[in-house]
């Protein structure tokens, strides 16, 4: 039976790289690359045929961060499959990074350097703002879109006698330190990207509590420290220029510079292979890399507190409900609006 596999932000980076690892180890697949720009969702399908040229590619515009694009995407994969067997969850966006430089310059020679890289942690901050749905951007797009678009294909991902899988792309910058219970969407802070994976990870385990007994199974990984579009935005090219022989050097001493979106891609890969009852839920299972280049996956375990998980899905939840009305309130509206604009004509 052919496995049905959707990767949102699947047109580059770890998401494209992770759909060439898919295909190579199953030609049998049927691959939804779920992207929001579609000219490079094309380019990624067309890539991927190059390499696996009887492969079964389908491609799906999906903005993570826009509430009516998910249920659209949503209602479209309703149509084309019967059910979905893995949802990669890879989307995100990390908008207006900001490096303190001197903390930077500080920990690059020092003895804090691997867990600075690692982590970023105490050395970058983002500036977000609100979408059009109303939410903050990081948010709605790491997280909301995506626990929103989990919700929707639920017919699909809980199916009597067959078991689904979610695998979420976190990062080792979710910190319980940067994530508010009182402030999910964190609006008041500078972290928003460190909050939204730690975000990430809490909803992990509650969709496990919750949803295993339907057969739907949720894993965590981190990629470690990757070179794409979202890390080469956090410093001016010449940066990455001057300091990239020196990250080499550094990767001879530690795993978890996987460095290559190949690489990064490891531990999304293995999970593929694994039955779901095999895995820890408060694992996060980290892809890493020797010194030698011998590609690894390791699980560590999550900081998360049960109580606050709790509290946390139950938030999410009102505020399903919330923005659910809010867009049947718009859609009553315009229709009002263009029965009006017909009567007056």
């Amino acid at each position: 039976m052919e496995k049905i596999v959707v990767v949102t932000g699947a047109n580059s980076g770890i998401g494209l790289a992770l759909c060439h690892r898919l295909l190579s180890e199953d030609g049998q697949l049927r691959l939804c690359l779920a992207c929001r720009n579609m000219k490079r969702a094309e380019a990624a399908r067309a890539a991927l045929l190059v390499t696996h040229s009887g492969a079964r590619v389908d491609l799906l515009h999906l903005d993570v961060g826009s509430v009516q694009s998910v249920l659209s995407a949503a209602e479209e994969l309703k149509a084309r499959y019967h059910r979905v067997d893995f949802l990669y969850l890879n989307a995100g966006i990390m908008p207006n990074p900001t490096v303190d430089i001197r903390a930077f310059f500080k920990g690059l020679f020092s003895r804090n350097v691997i867990n600075m890289f690692a982590t970023a942690e105490g050395l970058l901050t983002q500036q977000d703002q609100l979408n059009s749905d109303g939410l903050q951007e990081v948010f709605a797009t790491n997280l909301f879109g995506h626990f929103l678009l989990i919700r929707e294909l639920e017919p699909l991902l809980c199916q009597p006698g067959h078991t689904s899988r979610l695998v979420w792309t976190s990062s080792s910058n979710a910190r319980r330190s940067a994530f508010s219970i009182q402030d999910i969407q964190h609006q008041q802070g500078k972290e928003p990207y460190s909050s939204s994976k730690y975000a990430s990870d809490m909803l992990s385990m509650a969709l496990n509590k919750h949803k295993n007994e339907q057969g739907l199974f949720s894993s965590v990984t981190c990629p470690g420290l990757v070179m794409t579009n979202l890390t080469y935005g956090i410093l001016p090219s010449f940066f990455w220029t001057l300091i990239m022989p020196f990250m080499w050097l550094i990767r001879i001493f530690t795993n978890t510079f996987t460095l290559t979106p190949y690489n990064g891609a490891e531990a999304l890969h293995w999970l593929f292979l694994q039955k779901p009852e095999s895995l820890d839920p408060r694992a996060k299972y980290h892809s890493l890399t020797s010194g030698l280049g011998t590609n690894y996956t390791e699980p560590r375990r999550m900081d998360l507190d049960d109580e606050m998980t709790e509290v946390f899905f139950s938030k999410l939840l009102e505020l399903e409900r919330e923005v659910r009305r809010n867009l049947s309130k718009k859609t009553a509206d315009s229709e009002h609006y263009q029965q009006y604009l017909n009567e007056i004509q």
